[in-house]
């Protein structure tokens, strides 16, 4: 009987332990992409010294909002600081996105672009650069359609009867191959010498044309659904489970499945529409969160945000600091990610524990 208290008091002391451990580990992840925003704020090709940036910061506090009328009040609060802002949702938004889907088809690699959201938003862009120059135009274009993959993804798995959420996989597979011929479609047609090279470059991902405009309209939807993924992370913890387990603790396995797929579809195709399409955050970042704070997705997901911000953060500097020409953005992560993976698969540590 002693023997047994005693184990029991051991392992409660353990589950203590690791979850005071994995707290603090969040705490750091924020301080190191707090320390990141700043430090990006100091990198780009128009060098200006540090105590200039700081003075026109303080500038802009004190003067509640109001940018310095010089060019180092242009670079910093409308060229960098947006971009590096925009760096940090994007970055978190695909993060979180990937591991709230891993979750719900209980499968570590699975990626935000697992409904066709990336077609569907590639496709919508590469229209909108026909038709338009407009860059709300491109952009409303590209998140109106990654919307529609989704929900036509969603729509076509509902007309079967099988698995669920193997029947959405498949459905995701479909309507991205669609949208990805259409895409092709549009490139053949459009003008090689103007058109075309600016589809590539939408569709390689990259930030540089970022504005405060675009931040204002697409940072509520992310910043929105990240905020319900994280309060129902406990219920997706449930759901990776299986299906039958979670029925039998009381969730409605269905109406979650609506609400995660919405939520993580509203994020990465808001975030799409600003950045393009960039590939292997939302894959290789939540692994890395579940190797430091374990499988609990009351950790993991706000440990993928801080994680995801500070991983594109880094690369857009490199991206904007390596070369004397912008580096995109899709370039760089799959060169980043690609290796990486390859390096956690090999340690087998490409799973939930």
């Amino acid at each position: 009987m002693s023997y047994d208290i005693g184990r029991i008091t051991g392992l409660k002391l353990g589950i203590h332990k690791r979850i005071s451990e994995g707290n603090t580990q969040i705490f750091l992840a924020f301080f190191l992409m707090i320390f990141l925003f700043v430090l990006s704020l100091f990198m780009g090709r128009y060098s200006i010294p540090p105590q200039t940036i700081m003075t026109s910061i303080i500038f802009w506090l004190l003067s509640l909002g109001n940018v310095e009328p010089s060019n180092v009040g242009t670079v910093i609060f409308q060229i960098r600081l947006p971009r590096i802002i925009a760096a940090m949702l994007v970055g978190a938004g695909l993060s979180i996105s990937g591991a709230s889907f891993q979750g719900l088809f209980r499968n570590p690699l699975v990626s935000p672009y697992i409904l066709g959201v990336a077609s569907g938003a590639g496709f919508g862009a590469c229209l909108g650069i026909l038709i338009s120059e407009n860059i709300f135009v491109i952009q409303l274009m590209a998140f109106s359609f990654g919307i529609l993959a989704a929900f036509l993804a969603y729509s076509l798995s509902k007309s079967c009867k099988t698995t669920a959420t193997l029947v959405l996989v498949l459905s995701g597979i479909i309507v991205g191959a669609v949208f990805t011929a259409l895409t092709s479609l549009v490139k053949y047609v459009a003008d090689p010498y103007d058109k075309l090279p600016e589809m590539v470059f939408w569709l390689m991902g990259s930030l540089s044309s970022v504005r405060v405009e675009d931040l204002m309209y697409a940072s509520p939807a992310i910043l929105a659904g990240m905020l319900v993924l994280i309060l129902i992370g406990w219920r997706i913890n449930v759901i990776s489970l299986g299906e039958e387990e979670a029925r039998s603790l009381g969730i409605d396995t269905k109406k979650m499945t609506i609400l995660v797929v919405i939520c993580a579809t509203l994020v990465t195709t808001s975030a799409i529409s600003i950045s393009g399409i960039i590939g292997w955050v939302g894959l290789v970042v939540p692994h890395i969160a579940r190797m430091l704070v374990g499988p609990s997705y009351k950790k993991l997901l706000p440990m993928s945000v801080f994680l995801g911000a500070s991983f594109l953060l880094v690369v857009d500097d490199l991206a904007r600091t390596l070369m004397s020409i912008e580096i995109p953005l899709g370039v760089l992560t799959a060169l980043i990610g690609a290796p990486f993976f390859a390096y956690i698969l090999q340690k087998k540590k490409v799973g939930w524990s």
